[in-house]
């Protein structure tokens, strides 16, 4: 049978599963390809790029062998093995059943990607084809023997891929062909290394199966949540588990770049590194189910990154604390399904978002009120923040969607700072740090009093996106829940409902605020964008906030259906395309995916 593996198109997004071993992570697409991976952190450069190229920008693809006029087969079947990252797929041929099962084991040392096949029924023939493209699908490697071992070799990077299975070259990619029967189990290892070191250890593919497992069960137990959302929750939290950086507790928001907000447009951007708005909101969720750990170690994190210089606090940094995060664009991926251009790197690390203080502000009284272990220098950096905010509250700034159009008086921008202010002023009440505590009491009151006077349009009865401004934002969904006004007040009240009535898609998802399709909107870029997916979820939050608690869990439980089959979810949610846009899987929409849950939990608002 003529067989034909090189050619491969990337899938939609909710067809890839995630596997990672919290310093990098790989997406699997349902017919058995690996189409992104980057070696060796989340922000190195991709060996397999397919996801934003094609087949000549690297991919791996292991499954049942299919004829040249077919398309390659798509798993039958695919799940996590119970709950870890450990991924399961079962392919149903004529010939028989087969199962692979993926992961990447937790690492002391080269990171490794591991593939086993498993014969299940009948005798199925499968074939391996690894095509390794170093520099995101630019530079073709140097694929040689070393003492049995296949290894491609290209600069300061070297991959060693290990096997049982007989292998061949054949136009620039490595082939594996053979046929499993029931009790066969076939392993392929891709391990990373510098160059320059000698070849990694060999892969232990079996014992590592078994430690992974051992890992995600145990970590798995920590978690304090048992109510009725359970499933969602913990897949979710391990997602953000799996996009944490292990050796410095950085998290990214998402795996990778320019996965398009606008299938075919230019809202293409590079996740892979540590928002601190992101970050802050996952340590507290977090915190809110056990895991206090983590929490711990993206405080120090944050310690380390911001170091002596709170004046000049960046929105991002890099997972280890970087701050140069250049923005360039590589002209030789087309990118998604065209959407073009691909971009590393993030120019938006160093725009003002005011808002940025309250989220980190916020996290800290969180930690500090869950009882996480004190840490003074912590308490030092809010109260240096303060005193920044001090002088600068009243600046325009790019606000929470980072705007590349002009700053602004955002008004959620505004009610974050009178968050950090009124948190700083909770920790000194309570006893734990020392500053003027009436200059900042006065301090609060002055920021409350200017949003309310010129942050609201009393003729619609709804707080607006910016000052003097008639647009919305889904961002003052977070009003009441950041304790900036009760839920009751009717200006909450009137904003929830003008949100519902001019952000909503027909649906019922929130968009973040209005675009102007071929026309350069507020955020200075052409094109429109999904249904964002957090915005949804404080939609939920708010209408339970305000007792609509069976109008609340029903869109949850609505927004709970775009998961695609393995639980994950991407930043947005195209409602005329009817599928997951933007990065994926994305932090910011697993986080109020737990905290919504948490809140209808609370509440009782859950079906039976």
């Amino acid at each position: 049978m003529a067989v034909r593996l090189e050619l491969h198109v990337a899938g939609r997004i909710e067809d890839y599963a995630l596997i990672g071993d919290m310093q990098t992570a790989a997406l699997v697409c349902r017919d058995g390809t690996v189409d992104w991976l980057c070696l060796p952190r989340f922000d190195s450069h991709a060996i397999f790029a397919g996801l934003l190229g094609n087949e000549e920008h690297g991919f791996w693809r292991l499954g049942p062998a299919y004829a040249s006029d077919q398309q390659p087969p798509t798993a039958a079947r695919r799940s996590y093995r119970g709950d870890s990252l450990i991924l399961e797929s079962e392919w149903d041929t004529q010939r028989g059943t087969v199962r692979v099962t993926d992961f990447m084991p937790p690492r002391d040392g080269a990171p490794q990607l591991i593939r086993i096949v498993e014969g299940v029924s009948g005798r199925v023939p499968m074939r391996s084809a690894l095509r390794m493209r170093f520099s995101y699908g630019r530079v073709v490697p140097w694929v040689h023997k070393h003492e049995g071992r296949t290894v491609a070799v290209a600069g300061p990077d070297s991959v060693w891929f290990d096997t049982s299975a007989e292998t061949y070259g054949k136009s620039l990619t490595t082939y594996a062909d053979f046929t499993v029967a029931p009790g066969d189990r076939i392993a392929f290892t891709i391990s990373w290394q510098p160059s320059h070191k000698e070849p990694p250890p060999l892969p232990e593919p079996e014992q590592s199966l078994e430690a992974t497992e051992d890992f995600w069960r145990e970590w798995v137990d920590h978690c304090t949540y048992h109510g009725p959302y359970r499933e969602a929750v913990v897949r979710s939290l391990i997602t953000l588990k799996a996009l944490t950086y292990a050796p410095t507790g950085g998290i990214v928001a998402a795996p990778t770049t320019s996965l398009p907000e606008d299938i075919g447009g230019v809202r293409n951007w590079d996740y892979r590194y540590t928002w601190l708005r992101d970050a802050a909101i996952t340590l507290s969720s977090l915190l809110r189910t056990g895991y206090r750990e983590e929490a711990r170690a993206w405080r120090e994190w944050l310690l380390r990154a911001v170091a002596g210089d709170p004046e000049n606090l960046q929105i991002m940094y890099g997972i280890a604390g970087e701050r140069e995060l250049g923005e360039a664009e590589l002209d030789w991926l087309p990118g998604y399904e065209n959407s073009g251009p691909v971009r590393v790197g993030n120019g938006a690390a160093h725009q003002l978002q005011l808002d940025v203080y309250g989220e980190v502000t916020e996290a800290l009284h969180l930690a500090h009120m869950t009882g996480l272990a004190r840490n003074d220098y912590a308490s030092l950096l809010q109260l240096k923040l303060i005193r920044y905010l001090e002088d600068h509250w009243q600046d325009p700034d790019e606000g929470i969607w980072e705007v590349r159009g002009p700053r602004r008086h955002f008004v959620h921008s505004k009610v974050m700072a009178w968050v950090a202010v009124d948190r700083t002023i909770k920790l000194i009440e309570s006893g734990d740090a020392d500053g003027p505590l009436e200059r900042w009491k006065e301090l609060r009151d002055d920021i409350h009093r200017d949003v309310c006077e010129k942050g609201y349009d009393k003729e619609r009865n709804t707080f607006t996106q910016s000052y003097g401004s008639k647009e919305l934002d889904a961002s003052l969904l977070l009003i009441p829940q950041m304790g900036f006004l009760p839920p009751d007040d009717k200006r909450v009240i009137g904003t929830i409902e003008a949100i519902q009535r001019e952000l909503s898609t027909p649906d019922g998802f929130i968009l973040r605020y209005p675009t102007q399709g071929d026309n350069e909107g507020v955020d200075g870029l052409p094109g429109d964008e999904g249904a964002f997916l957090a915005c949804s979820f404080w939609m939920a939050d708010d209408l339970a906030m305000i007792g609509r608690v069976d109008e609340a869990r029903k869109l949850f439980e609505k927004l709970l259906s775009l998961r695609n089959d393995l639980g994950l979810l991407a930043e947005e949610w195209d409602p005329h395309l009817q599928r997951q846009v933007g990065n994926f899987p994305q932090a910011f929409s697993h986080v109020p995916l737990i905290d919504t849950a948490l809140r209808l939990t609370a509440s009782g608002a859950y079906g039976g």
